[in-house]
């Protein structure tokens, strides 16, 4: 089963919505002025540490600096890095935090694919931009290797879900604007988006016992 985060968090109300409905993460972005969903540091580890333990918290940087990260990271499970951070960052921040880091990369062509794989973060995360809501070509993805787990981001929404997974098999999909109404988090959404994931789940499992 593709697993599900819900990025872009902002305010207690998104909080419980992700307490009800418990995708498996949720994100906060840190610090990002051009992100209509940005939120202070503190603030944003104050909402972290409200999210029930079951689900993983991600806090999500655009090459922010390292002492600023390292510090946020004390409230959260997994950093997610979204800008231009070099793998020398990448290790550094694993080791003096200890948790697991997602890289946000934008591929023009499976070339680019290629060469993103062999990244020393834990996880992918593969996007149109920085939290644009476009989506991209899926096919360059298509012969990502089974080792390399990735997040599929991208203009995700109900209407989408589907196909992204037909066409690929994602570690995780992350939705952020697609599980909005008015550019706030709607519960209906990310509960109807949650048990699409699970019945998709229950079908393709059906399929492989005939």
């Amino acid at each position: 089963m593709s697993k599900l985060k819900i990025c872009g968090l902002k305010t207690e109300a998104d909080v419980e919505i992700i307490n009800e409905t418990q995708p498996d993460y949720c994100g906060f972005i840190v610090d990002y002025p051009k992100s209509k969903r940005s939120l202070d540091p503190n603030e944003a580890c104050r909402l972290a540490e409200k999210v029930l333990k079951t689900v993983k918290t991600v806090a999500v940087f655009v090459d922010e600096p390292m002492e600023t990260v390292v510090k946020t990271m004390a409230s959260f499970d997994m950093a997610q890095l979204h800008g231009n951070e070099s793998e020398r960052y990448i290790e550094e921040l694993k080791k003096r935090t200890g948790k697991l880091v997602i890289k946000a990369v934008i591929p023009k062509n499976s070339a680019d694919v290629e060469y993103f794989c062999k990244t020393k973060a834990d996880y992918l995360l593969f996007d149109a931009g920085k939290g644009e809501g476009r989506a991209f070509n899926w096919e360059i993805l298509k012969n990502v290797r089974p080792s390399r787990k990735y997040f599929l981001a991208g203009g995700l929404n109900e209407g989408n879900i589907g196909s992204a997974l037909d066409a690929l098999d994602p570690y995780a999909i992350d939705v952020s604007s697609g599980a909005e109404s008015d550019g706030k988090k709607d519960y209906s959404k990310v509960r109807r988006i949650t048990e699409f994931l699970k019945s998709n789940q229950e079908r393709r499992n059906d399929d492989d016992r005939v």
